[in-house]
């Protein structure tokens, strides 16, 4: 496989990557889930093929369909020094492993006074697309951004997947690092060997000084989308690509937003009680003054995702309600 940055890889191929790096630079970190194992093919969509072969059963195990068993086994094992990544098929399925995420693994540093650490990686896979219906395709990142202890990341390019898992396996404490279903295939610059993105650090994905769109996972490309389509009336809009979303980036948020004077935030969770709401509060507690027009928000509707591929489709925030949020806030 090829490190070249001329290269275009996908997402699946650098998560790979970013999981043989891991697994060759450190013999504690491990990997549990269902199917993750070569016999079954490495997982549902591949990402762990090739790594039971390479580094061995007892590093790489295929569990039983069991969310909490899988989560309650990487929270033990990192409380001995591992560093346990567990792959949760589908983010809906994390609802299964609850408890064990927020009451063990996201406390257990605070309730032994910083004396446990629980460095454990939750992949999740999520985003609508395929007609999964409403029980495999829901963003529920609000849910552990809430939870204090737990960091929350994702990505929106294969080079930015692989530097940001890589960050995750090697971070001491507990991260949800969420996989984007219907971008996993979407080529991207390769990343170089070996290259870690830090945690809470976003990245200007597009400069602009007319208006700040805040996005996230696939939602970058939407903005991007929407900011290209006003670039070509003279509006110059920036793009800011959170990367991590607990805790995310406020600095580079808030620089951002002083100088444009004008927000957007946009992610494919519903929009009531979302991240956005967390970031558009913090803009206006901060920056009220400074705004030429309030704080828009871009999420899906109120509802589970739906099966139908015509509704689904109008389920998922676009370009076009992006673009409709920036005229609004330009008025």
């Amino acid at each position: 496989m090829s490190t070249a940055t001329s290269k275009k890889m996908n997402s699946i191929q650098a998560l790979n990557m970013a999981l043989h790096e891991a697994m060759a630079a450190d013999p504690e970190v491990i990997m549990l889930g269902e199917d993750v194992a070569d016999p079954e093919d490495g997982g549902v969509m591949g990402v762990t093929k090739g790594l039971s072969t390479k580094f061995g059963d007892a590093r790489v195990r295929s569990t039983p369909i069991s969310e909490q068993a899988i989560i309650g086994a990487c929270i033990g094992a990192s409380m001995v020094g591992m560093k346990p990544v567990a792959e949760i098929m589908l983010m809906n399925f994390t609802t299964v492993a609850m408890d064990m995420i927020v009451n063990h693994a996201a406390k257990l540093r605070f309730m032994s006074g910083g004396q446990t650490k629980v460095p454990i990686t939750i992949r999740v896979t999520t985003g609508a697309g395929f007609s999964t219906g409403g029980q495999h395709a829901d963003y529920l990142e609000a849910w552990f951004a809430h939870t204090a202890g737990l960091k929350v990341v994702t990505y929106s390019t294969p080079a930015e997947a692989k530097g940001l898992l890589l960050s995750c396996i090697f971070d001491d404490d507990p991260c949800i690092f969420i996989e984007n279903l219907p971008t996993y295939f979407a080529p991207g610059e390769a990343p170089e060997p070996g290259q870690r993105i830090p945690l809470g650090v976003a990245r200007v994905a597009r400069p602009g000084r007319d208006a700040t769109v805040i996005a996230y996972g696939p939602q970058v490309h939407q903005a991007i989308a929407a900011a290209s389509k006003l670039a070509e009336e003279g509006v110059e809009v920036e793009v800011i690509d959170l990367r991590t979303i607990a805790p995310w980036d406020r600095a580079t948020v808030l620089n951002s937003v002083a100088r444009t004077r004008r927000a957007v935030v946009t992610h494919e969770a519903v929009k009531p009680f979302g991240v956005g709401a967390e970031i558009s509060s913090v803009i206006h507690e901060e920056l009220f003054s400074q705004l030429k027009a309030p704080v828009q928000r871009v999420g899906a509707p109120f509802c589970a995702v739906p099966y139908s591929k015509p509704l689904e489709t109008a389920f998922v925030p676009g370009a076009a309600q992006i673009e409709a949020a920036l005229r609004k806030t330009l008025k």
